[in-house]
């Protein structure tokens, strides 16, 4: 009787061993524990600390992996802890400045009368009594919030009729035209155009124009718009090209007119996007400080007319009182000032930001039956 033997299967590497569910918090537990330990000899730091344990975590977990489960998925998991690591990099200034604003913001947002009142005859004796402990920090950035709001909407105002008939012509009317290369040469130009050459510009040319010295919450605004313009001409002239070409040639083929069918069919398909571009462009410029400083100057009292005087905004706020403060001897109050307005600002941004969004997803065409 002969008997047969079996050979012994090899295991591949697609049916090798797994790791336990565990295995990613066992091995970030002991990274936490050894990244402290060497810390500890070294000087220990909360940075340096979360620098260390990640760099042992992803050499403990993938080299068990490579151990347990193999080369294969060793490497996927070297992979995602690349990614997930970047992602990490990437969030961690942004949740920094955020967090650092809301800490030092805070303080200044709550103070009585912050939001409604200006600088206005706020001098140094006001600040040492509030450092001194003998009163509250007095004088706030209604007349900068004040100023931010006309200047932003009269660049609004200058820059979306400008760029969204720049970006129609383009796509409806260029044809790859020279002109319309020309365009779209100067358009990627003046992405690039630093804020303070966009200040210079207008101070020049309105110096040219009305006369010298001329300092306004327009000139800021004609600024403003300078960078505006190749924003907004960019989101609308991508937000044109996707619109179908079927719906233009149904349009034509009912007789209609090409500025009739741009004006009721293309421009209505394509609002989500443009209204959004729009949006991400005032957040773009709303924080922008050098161009301001040199075309509106700074104002400590409310402006209301922003064709005459000089006028405040909330980055030229922020940037003045803490080169400046009204107390050279006590800054705290100033600095207290500054990091409330830097909040305000950036809760405006983040308003904005969700404001585009909102707006995309309730223009945007609606589909299916």
């Amino acid at each position: 009787m002969t008997s047969t033997l079996t050979p012994a299967r090899k295991r591949s590497a697609l049916t090798k061993g797994q790791l336990p569910k565990f295995a990613p918090y066992a091995v970030l537990a002991v990274a936490l524990v050894l990244g402290a330990a060497i810390l500890a000899l070294i000087g220990f730091n909360a940075f340096g600390w979360g620098i260390v344990s990640a760099i042992l975590f992803a050499a403990g977990l993938v080299g068990w992996s490579a151990a347990v489960e193999g080369a294969r998925k060793a490497k996927d998991k070297l992979a995602t802890c690349l990614v997930v690591g970047s992602f990490l990099i990437a969030l961690l200034p942004l949740i920094s400045v955020i967090w650092t604003v809301l800490v030092n913001g805070i303080p200044g947002i709550i103070t009585p009368g912050f939001l409604g009142t200006s600088m206005n005859g706020v001098t140094g004796v006001f600040d040492n009594r509030a450092a001194e402990g003998g009163g509250p920090v007095l004088g706030g950035i209604y007349h900068a919030l004040l100023g931010t709001v006309q200047i932003t909407l009269l660049a609004t105002v200058i820059s979306v009729p400008v760029g969204l008939l720049t970006a129609i012509y383009l796509v409806e009317y260029g044809n790859d035209r020279p002109l319309a290369r020309a365009i779209t040469f100067f358009v990627d130009v003046m992405t690039g155009i630093p804020s303070i050459v966009a200040g210079l510009f207008a101070a020049a040319f309105f110096f040219a124009v009305v006369g010298p010295g001329t300092k306004t919450g327009a000139v800021a605004a004609v600024a403003l718009s300078v960078l505006m313009i190749p924003v907004v001409v960019r989101s609308s002239e991508e937000m044109l090209k996707i619109v179908p070409n079927e719906l233009r040639e149904a349009a034509y083929a009912l007789g209609v007119r090409k500025w009739r069918t741009i004006l009721k069919v293309v421009i209505p398909t394509a609002i989500s996007g443009i209204a959004s571009g729009v949006t991400l462009a005032i957040a773009r410029v709303i924080g922008e400080t050098a161009p301001i400083l040199v075309t509106a100057g700074f104002a400590t009292s409310i402006n209301n007319n922003v064709f005459g005087g000089w006028m405040a905004s909330l980055p030229t706020f922020i940037y003045t009182q803490i080169l400046n403060p009204t107390s050279p001897s006590n800054p705290d109050p100033s600095s207290q000032r500054a990091w409330g307005a830097a909040l305000v600002l950036i809760i405006l941004v983040m308003l904005l930001n969700l404001g585009a969004r909102l707006i995309a997803r309730i223009f945007a065409p609606k589909t299916g039956r």
